[in-house]
């Protein structure tokens, strides 16, 4: 009997060890999740699934150890790890290229260069609401991944002072190395409020001094010191005309002092290829400009030119019904208010031969093309307003009339948003999650880029940074034989 007694106190034991590194793992599961999801939404999620009644207090109390220890349940587990965050491209592990995402939004970027086989091993973003949706939908190897909110502080770039060799020794130890670099930057004027202190100090001159104080240095800094084959940097149209040209030409020349061509460099006028408009995929106008630069030491750009994206763009076009959502809201109908405040903001401003006002999609016109899509739409929808049958006429006779009144146009969701955006293809087929408030989805995906227009740009890439990555392959290992 006491040996059977002795065995059951060493099972015992043995149990709540594992339950106990269960409960630990449940934990860390939970927190993960909690990078992009409230509280609240997490605990009525499980409350859904499993048979604990879960509310945003329980939850916090378990995670903090002031509750009766508990593993999650499989179908709880499942739920959070299945569901809630995101999995491995299909490819994992198995890459065939490295890539960093700085100032990455919400990934859209990104995506096109995962689907051609690359593996991102860094992301910068600073907007903590982007951050979420961005842990959401993008599998971020634990191992091999790092990610930083802040990039200036790998860049060392706020402090005037530092000396440049370094920060460029700390950038290469903060950032892993890579034959890809993506990221779009925000636009700003560049002052020569730095070059003086350098002059009198005796620093070097060149990008260090002209882009001083923007956040395009940091990315040029980043280039400097990590080299990679291929960057693809992403702005908007203006960029060109910005500060009467001198922002971009900036730009171009710190990118040619780095050492590197970038595609269709002296194409202007309207039919520049560096201007892609994301209505040759989706039935929204939005020009972005592209800048694409291969490292000119290693000879790869060819004949490289974004001139032949076209190859890609789809045979049939979506239009914006395949956009929306078959079942939406009240909430999305623009108030009576709010629609009389347009109508007349609209009126007003043709009447003095202005283009100011609001923009009414026909979903019924398979040619329609919504404006473009902008972070202030959480404040009116104006830009982009569906029609849901407004009679103009009769609005125009009698705006009030009660039967008129019930076809008031409506925003987009933001799950049409997404679609239009291109982050969720029409079928469904890639869902894309969307864990923060309405305000917050319509100012990310404002601010984001049509995503198939960089798949297009990847796709276009892939044989020039496969042939990159393997002729980096090669001298690595020469160095180390």
């Amino acid at each position: 009997m006491k040996e059977f007694l002795s065995q059951a106190d060493d099972l015992h034991e043995k149990y709540l060890l594992q339950e106990n590194q269960k409960i630990e793992e449940h934990k860390m599961l939970v927190n993960q999740v909690l990078e992009s999801y409230d509280q609240k939404t997490v605990a009525e999620i499980l409350r859904r699934v499993g048979q604990y009644d879960w509310t945003r207090e329980t939850l916090n109390k378990w995670l903090n150890g002031k509750s009766a220890p508990r593993a999650l349940s499989e179908g709880e587990v499942e739920m959070l790890q299945q569901k809630m965050l995101p999995k491995p491209p299909a490819h994992h592990p198995h890459y065939k290229f490295r890539f960093i995402d700085l100032f990455a939004g919400i990934g859209g970027i990104r995506k096109g260069f995962e689907e051609i086989g690359g593996q991102c091993v860094f992301t910068s973003e600073w907007n903590k609401e982007a951050v979420r949706t961005y842990k959401a939908n993008w599998y971020c190897d634990p191992e091999q991944h790092k990610f930083n909110e802040d990039i200036r502080q790998v860049t060392l770039t706020e402090d005037l002072d530092t000396d440049i060799n370094e920060a460029y020794e700390h950038i290469d130890n903060e950032i892993p190395d890579h034959e890809v670099l993506l990221a779009g930057f925000p636009c700003q004027p560049f002052s020569l409020a730095g070059v003086s202190k350098k002059n009198s100090l005796g620093k070097a001159h060149g990008f260090e001094c002209e882009a001083q104080g923007t956040l395009f240095f940091d990315v040029a800094r980043i280039i400097a010191a990590k080299q990679p084959a291929i960057f693809v940097l992403e702005n908007v149209k203006n960029l060109k005309s910005h500060d009467k040209g001198n922002t971009f030409r900036i730009i171009m020349k710190t990118l040619d002092e780095l050492g590197y061509d970038v595609a269709d460099a002296d194409a202007s006028g309207p039919n520049d290829p560096k201007i892609i408009d994301g209505k040759n995929f989706l039935p929204q106008h939005r020009e972005r400009i592209v800048l694409v630069g291969f490292k000119r030491s290693l000879d790869i750009k060819g004949d490289f030119s974004l001139k032949n994206i076209s190859k890609f763009f789809p045979e049939v076009r979506p239009t914006i019904q395949d956009v929306l959502e078959k079942e939406v809201e009240d909430k999305y109908i623009l108030t009576e208010n709010l629609w009389k405040y347009l109508y007349n903001y609209a009126k007003k401003h043709q009447a003095k031969g202005n283009g100011f006002g609001f923009g009414l999609v026909d979903p019924k016109n398979p040619g329609s093309v919504a404006r473009t899509l902008s972070a202030r739409y959480h404040k009116d929808g104006s830009e982009i307003l569906i029609d849901r049958g407004w009679d103009m006429q009769r609005g125009e006779e009698e705006f009030d009339d009660p039967d008129n009144q019930k076809n008031r146009p409506r925003r987009l969701t933001p799950r049409e948003c997404a679609r239009l955006m291109g982050f969720q293809k029409l079928d469904g087929d890639d869902f894309f999650r969307i864990p923060v408030s309405d305000t917050q989805a319509y100012k990310q995906f404002g601010n984001s880029v049509v995503v198939p227009v960089f798949t297009a740009v990847a796709r276009l890439l892939e044989p020039y940074i496969l042939r990159a990555a393997e002729i980096q392959k090669r001298e690595k290992d020469r160095i180390s034989a």
